[in-house]
């Protein structure tokens, strides 16, 4: 793993498409932007791993959709953007 130092407003490139910006910065958290293309998903890391979850689970076909929903609605909901 790379770790970096970084201030507000300062950027990180990640190859010739993607910057990450540092936008703002908290006690307890810090707030980033992405700038990427349209076609590059990015998700949380817990969405991530909720979608790869229904995924497993629809491809297996033992879980019914009442139990992916669950597993959705397990997501954090304090979200502020």
């Amino acid at each position: 793993m790379l770790v970096l130092t970084r201030r507000l407003n300062e950027r990180i490139k990640i190859g010739q498409d993607i910057e990450i910006v540092i936008t703002e910065i908290k006690p307890d958290s810090v707030k980033i932007g992405i700038v990427a293309p349209k076609h590059v998903e990015i998700f949380r890391s817990e969405v991530y791993e909720a979608i790869e979850q229904a995924n497993l689970a629809a491809a297996r076909g033992t879980e019914s959709l009442n139990n992916v929903k669950e597993l959705l609605l397990r997501l954090p909901t304090n979200i502020k953007d």
